[in-house]
């Protein structure tokens, strides 16, 4: 990996865009299970385990743009920031942090419609992505695609400031032990180890993140609660193992998600660079 030139804007594009498309379509049913786990209303009024390809066509739609923009802002500014070597994991931290706030521009009014896809929040009146795109628009106008903007950016800046550091210690550290640059399958191990580690600890956030989603209260007439307010009412009403619902499923999807998405993307930088995957 060290011997490896960077990558350029247009692969980065392309790359990011194959990656997040194949991580988003092969574990969308563990993101909807662990979605169902989070809400408030419970597993099983939620959808249990039926219909768990609900609100997948926004992510059809959502995911190569967003892992696109994503990878271009994070490559880009790895070349970019003028700090020294020995600061690198710094650099990858702000690096991933501000790819994860331009990705989620995108991102969020997707994740938006899933999870009210998911859960058949809307009941009867929105059994698809496109009919629930539109009860958003009706009832929240463009608004309510942001709603969990915040807490959102919230989960994914420390999510990646562990993930991408460790993915890319991992990687140094391996090809050092190897004696020679990584294969796409080996980068996309290192890639499974980190989201896992940075998947299980940022669980909390992500619960959040569900929540707010998931509040259909209308902000003119009600006073949402703060994140620190929502956090400690689960805390207290719920127990601090409501904070950690849906931990599992979603530790072995980023796990595994991490593997299939960085794989993915190097397998993909690899191949539009002529070099061997």
């Amino acid at each position: 990996m060290s011997t490896q030139s960077s990558p350029t804007f247009y692969q980065s594009l392309v790359a990011g865009g194959v990656a997040g498309t194949s991580v988003d379509l092969l574990f969308f049913p563990i993101d909807t299970v662990k979605t169902r786990l989070q809400s408030s209303q419970g597993f099983i009024r939620a959808g249990g385990f039926k219909g768990v390809y609900k609100g997948i066509g926004s992510v059809v739609v959502g995911s190569a743009p967003g892992a696109a923009v994503f990878f271009c802002t994070y490559d880009t500014l790895k070349r970019t920031l003028p700090l020294p070597t020995e600061y690198a994991p710094v650099t990858h931290m702000i690096a991933a942090s501000v790819g994860e706030v331009a990705a989620c521009s995108i991102r969020v009014p997707t994740e938006v419609i899933k999870t009210r896809t998911q859960t058949s929040t809307y009941g009867s009146a929105a059994q698809s992505s496109l009919a629930a795109a539109r009860m958003v628009l009706s009832t929240e106008g463009i608004r309510g695609f942001y709603r969990g903007f915040g807490s959102t950016v919230m989960r994914e800046i420390p999510f990646t400031s562990l993930q991408f550091p460790l993915y890319e210690l991992l990687k140094k550290r391996l090809a050092k032990f190897l004696a020679r640059p990584l294969h796409a399958y080996e980068a996309a191990v290192c890639g499974s180890f980190a989201g896992g580690v940075a998947a299980a600890l940022t669980t909390p956030l992500d619960v959040l993140k569900t929540r707010v989603m998931l509040d259909l209260r209308d902000p003119t007439k009600h006073a949402h609660p703060t994140l620190a307010q929502r956090f400690r009412q689960i805390y207290t009403v719920e127990g601090p193992r409501a904070l950690f619902a849906g931990v599992v499923p979603r530790t072995l999807w980023i796990s595994a998600g991490g593997a299939v998405f960085l794989g993915m993307y190097e397998w993909s930088i690899r191949l539009l660079a002529g070099t061997p995957v």
